[in-house]
């Protein structure tokens, strides 16, 4: 199978698809007993076409980059299924932004891609899984959940983060193709738990023979000097 110029990898429309429920961007900054002392994530729904930048949405904000943000963690995406899962446990519906995600998708369950695999949002954008959310004290509180980091953690539906490959305008309704997905099978869960020294080794792997760097924070994640 030839690799698509605009991908640079292997595309098929046979792996996997979904559908974009929401495109969230931030409804206001909001307060936040943190060492930032704001935060941006009440994200909500918008309608119409939203421009896709290497960055982010536009009109999203990211108050912190060094956790929340920068170009491997430009777009955070969640699956409606791990949504209802936690509206089940906590009795409450877990509408679309509510845990500061910008696409809120059904058909694929985010904590589940593998590392690097790629998707097309709607006619032109693509994108890549690059990492998990690491819940933190500032969603806690956002959340209003007792014990909820540790809670979070537990269950391992984090979501991933996604590095832009090409850019351009997403809406509500578009169809999410899974156009390729690497061959060394690491879970976005996987890398959140911590991968197995056969993950790891498998992970670095796939770096030496493509050329393509894995993300800082997958790399952190790997056991002994494989992951400095």
């Amino acid at each position: 199978m030839s690799p698509n110029p605009a991908t640079g990898h292997p595309e098929s429309a046979d792996i996997a698809r979904g559908h974009l429920e929401a495109v969230c961007v931030v409804h206001a900054l909001k307060p936040d007993a943190g060492a930032v002392g704001i935060t941006a994530i009440d994200k909500r729904p918008v309608t119409g076409p939203v421009k896709v930048r290497k960055i982010g949405l536009y009109a999203d904000t990211q108050v912190d980059r060094e956790h929340h943000g920068g170009y491997d963690q430009a777009i955070y995406a969640y699956s409606t299924a791990e949504a209802e899962r936690w509206g089940a446990e906590l009795g409450r519906e877990i509408v679309a932004g509510l845990f500061g995600e910008n696409l809120r998708i059904s058909g694929i369950e985010t904590s589940d891609a593998v590392v690097g695999e790629r998707w097309r949002i709607g006619a032109s954008v693509v994108v890549e899984v690059t990492c998990p959310r690491i819940p933190c004290s500032t969603f806690a509180r956002h959340l209003e959940e007792e014990n909820w980091v540790p809670r979070f953690t537990e269950r391992g539906d984090v979501g991933c983060f996604l590095r832009v490959i090409r850019t351009g305008k997403i809406r509500a309704g578009d169809e999410v193709v899974v156009l390729s997905r690497p061959g060394h099978g690491v879970r976005i869960r996987d890398v959140f738990f911590g991968p197995t020294p056969g993950q790891a080794q498998a992970l670095l792997a796939h770096q030496e023979a493509t050329g393509h760097r894995l993300p800082d924070k997958v790399l952190r994640t790997l056991p002994g000097a494989a992951g400095q």
